[in-house]
């Protein structure tokens, strides 16, 4: 199969806005952001279209309000600003990558008000989403321009198909990066099902243009530290298992949040391990990140949509993979929690 066909593939059924394209080719400054606590979808997306963009000539600055938590990511933390206010000038355009909201952006928000703005994400809820589909009740603002497709596997693969629509090649070093963030919201093509095709696909394009998954592997689950191991062991020591072993809920106190710190986190393998459990349908994990406020982690591995379950308690995510911040402590969050599963299993 030449290199013609292979794009054609990668392309097939896929619509890349014209307005887009436009807003590209006649952009000559932008910052690319994305989400605060940005995974390899996120990171992978910005690196790889800040590549392809300076190769076409164009001024590029990566703006994260961080923090970057997760292993496969950390790498990248020093080719990212929080505060990139000396950059920004009237000819400045944003592009906002795998962030379904602009609150998704964290503190950095404040810098991407008032630009144009172009959103490419595979969120299937949130407000980007809804301006898209005209589902706010209101026509999406004269300077926006979306990209967002719910069906795709991953923002990356997104910022693939729109990198190949811009006249590029993948280079091998953007393609390790997207692949990467492929790999990061497949849990390495564990979350597929049989709809999935399009994915493997994917994945089979950017392996021929250079992608290594030995070393995504190892950028997600390679190089932990025997900290990281013990603090896994405090959050399984105390998991509970509810509603006849349809749910495991665990949590992490704030001594372990501080005495560990945020390198000892290994969610992924975490959740991997809960996964196994027969009989579980879902896993929640709700971190005491300071005295006033938790994240919640949460799994689905069947049915339950903790997309929208996380957008309950002001989150979002994905059908299968989602989590929240919220203000409060383990025990109340906790007692929501389990509320809010018991109307879900009350249901079959």
């Amino acid at each position: 199969m030449d290199g013609v066909q292979e794009v054609s593939l990668v392309l097939e059924e896929s619509s890349i806005p014209s307005q887009l394209l436009d807003f590209i080719n006649k952009g000559k400054k932008f910052l690319i952001a994305g989400h605060k606590e940005p995974d390899g979808d996120c990171i992978g997306s910005q690196l790889a279209l800040s590549s392809a963009l300076r190769r076409m000539g164009k001024e590029t600055v990566l703006c994260s309000a961080g923090p970057f938590k997760r292993a496969e990511v950390k790498q990248y933390e020093s080719l990212f600003c929080s505060a990139p206010g000396g950059f920004l000038s009237p000819d400045c355009r944003v592009i906002l990558v795998d962030c379904s909201a602009l609150e998704r952006a964290g503190d950095i928000s404040k810098y991407l008000e008032g630009f144009p703005m172009a959103v490419i994400d595979h969120h299937e809820a949130g407000e980007f989403s809804e301006m898209q589909e005209g589902f706010s009740g209101e026509a999406p603002p004269a300077d926006r321009v979306f990209y967002i497709d719910s069906n795709a596997k991953s923002s990356t693969v997104l910022v693939m198909k729109l990198i190949l629509a811009l006249g590029l090649e993948i280079r091998p070093e953007e393609a390790e990066l997207l692949f990467l963030g492929l790999c990061t919201d497949t849990g390495f093509f564990r979350h597929i099902d049989n709809n999935g095709g399009d994915a493997f696909e994917a994945a089979a394009f950017l392996l021929r243009a250079g992608a290594n998954p030995k070393d995504a592997y190892s950028a997600m689950y390679g190089g932990k530290s025997l900290d990281s191991r013990k603090l896994m062991a405090h959050i399984l020591l105390r998991a509970e298992s509810l509603f006849n072993g349809k749910l495991i809920l665990t949590h992490e106190e704030y001594e372990e949040t501080c005495g560990f710190g945020l390198e000892s986190r290994d969610s992924e393998s975490l959740y991997q391990l809960f996964q196994t459990v027969e009989g579980v349908e879902a896993i929640v994990v709700i971190r005491q990140e300071s005295p006033e406020n938790c994240t919640i982690g949460f799994r689905s591995r069947y049915w339950v949509d903790v997309g929208s379950l996380a957008r309950s308690f002001g989150g979002g995510g994905h059908f299968y993979a989602a989590g929240a911040s919220c203000a409060g402590t383990i025990a109340e969050i906790k007692e929501r929690v389990i509320n809010a599963f018991e109307k879900i299993f009350a249901q079959i």
